[in-house]
């Protein structure tokens, strides 16, 4: 506990809750829910321009946020609105405008999304009326806006970067590795402020890739990564499942495991029954990810046919999970049996949020019959691999935020089994040198891990990554 405590992996006391959940904010002194009021207050003021004098922010009478692929503020406010410049309004009304108090209420609901590292925002909802009234009488919205499919970044004025303003309170290594981290994954912030800000996590996140280097086992390397400017709680709250270790698993029957031994070596990469490597983004949709993967393999290996599956449509379709927020493979196999199978990506391909439920029965690629829980012991998961196919795996994602190459063995107390938070495709297993490893196909793209693989430990049920392992069946 003290080591966790001392790399920053627990949250403080009293810290927010988990992704998904709604959580209140200070109303009018937030200064996030106050900048997604202002946000709201321009796009109303463009739309209305048309039908009305200028507004003002009044009050924000109620804010809330949630993660979503993002953060979303919900928020309740009453704006001024002034009769000046309304239709119909000449110059002689202006000294009695300019000294009027009869300025009109108005009540408004907004909903805003926002990926401040990504400098993005968009209005999702807008409803408004007059102070007083029962029902929204006024309901200026864009289209484009409302739309999860049309993602508009906001028009934020760029600022040029001043790095010797930086480097007054950095190192010049330190700068100079920021600077090769943003040109590699093509990195912008929204202004010089943010950057600063970016810079301080990524110097701190190098300090915690370090410790891990030193406190691992294996033969891993850790360091910059893609995620290196982002807090834990941002790495956490948009690439894990906080579910995993949250939900009861459903009741599923037991794969019969195979009475001989397992080889020495497999992978299922070179047998071709694996798909390139996907990107689920800034989603918790791994779930998604880990139980199509599996049922690809499982597809391949029954009809002999290696078909890319649509993560999209579990994430829009599946009622038994929570998109973005996060799932369980058992209840997506369910949820795939009752739709009666998945489309192909490219029919249903995937956007990284969630939509409106699209799926159609005459453009089913692949289905299911069951699903089955896989053994615990590692040699019997092997010998059920190497038969089988690749197998839907969870486990604690600790050492994967800075992890670059190698077999990871991070220390049992670092990555403890009753904590897992993301679900991945176990495809192989080998040695390298002396260190056996279990080979990993992850949903975080190419540019992350090995090719976007991850190798881990194999013989310690190592980050608990024996703890939930199961796969479709298919007859």
């Amino acid at each position: 506990m003290l080591l966790w405590l001392l790399l920053g992996l627990l949250p403080p006391p009293g810290a927010a809750p988990g992704p998904g959940a709604l959580r209140e904010l200070e109303a009018g002194r937030d200064p996030a829910a106050l900048e997604a009021a202002r946000f709201a207050l321009e796009s109303y003021s463009r739309a209305a321009a048309q039908g009305g004098g200028p507004a003002r922010l009044g009050a924000i009478r109620r804010a809330q946020a949630q993660v979503v692929n993002g953060i979303k503020y919900y928020l309740d406010v009453t704006l001024l609105k002034s009769p000046c410049g309304q239709r119909g309004f000449t110059s002689q009304d202006a000294a009695a405008c300019d000294h009027s108090a009869e300025l009109e209420q108005i009540s408004c609901h907004f909903e805003v999304w926002s990926q401040p590292w990504m400098n993005r925002k968009r209005l999702l909802k807008q409803e408004c009326r007059p102070a007083g009234t029962a029902e929204p009488s006024e309901k200026v919205q864009s289209a484009a806006a409302l739309d999860p499919e049309e993602p508009a970044p906001a028009k934020v004025p760029e600022e040029p970067v001043r790095w010797e303003a930086l480097a007054q309170n950095a190192s010049l290594q330190l700068i100079s590795l920021f600077k090769d981290f943003l040109a590699t994954y093509k990195k912008r912030y929204k202004d010089e402020r943010e950057t600063e800000r970016r810079l301080q996590i990524f110097a701190e996140n190098l300090e915690k890739a370090r410790t891990i280097q030193e406190l691992d086992q294996g033969t891993a390397e850790y360091g910059v990564t893609k995620f290196s400017d982002l807090t834990e709680d941002e790495f956490r709250s948009l690439y894990l499942n906080p579910l995993l270790a949250k939900l009861p698993a459903r009741p599923m029957k037991p794969a019969a495991i195979p009475s001989d031994p397992p080889p020495a070596e497999w992978d299922w990469r070179e047998h071709g029954a694996v798909t390139d490597v996907k990107d689920q983004g800034m989603c918790g949709s791994c779930w998604a990810f880990s139980v199509t993967g599996n049922v690809e393999g499982q597809w391949f290996l029954r009809r002999g046919s290696l078909v890319s599956l649509s993560e999209q449509e579990l994430v829009d379709c599946d009622g038994l999970d929570h998109a973005c927020g996060g799932g369980l493979p058992s209840n997506a196999y369910e949820a795939i049996e009752l739709l009666g199978g998945l489309e192909t990506e490219g029919d249903y391909s995937y956007e990284g949020h969630k939509q409106r439920c699209s799926f159609s029965t005459d453009k089913v690629a692949v289905y299911i019959n069951s699903s089955v829980e896989i053994s615990r012991d590692e040699t019997e998961i092997a010998a059920w691999l190497a038969k089988n196919g690749p197998i839907s795996i969870a486990l604690n994602a600790f050492a994967m935020q800075f992890y670059r190459r190698g077999v990871s063995h991070p220390f049992r107390i670092l990555c403890n089994p009753w904590m897992i938070d993301h679900a991945v495709l176990l495809v192989g297993y080998g040695t390298r040198g002396r260190t056996p490893f279990w080979a990993i196909k992850n949903s975080w793209g190419k540019d992350w891990g090995e090719q976007g693989y991850y190798y881990l430990y194999r013989g310690s049920r190592a980050c608990g990554m024996n703890t939930m392992c199961t796969s479709a069946v298919v007859v």
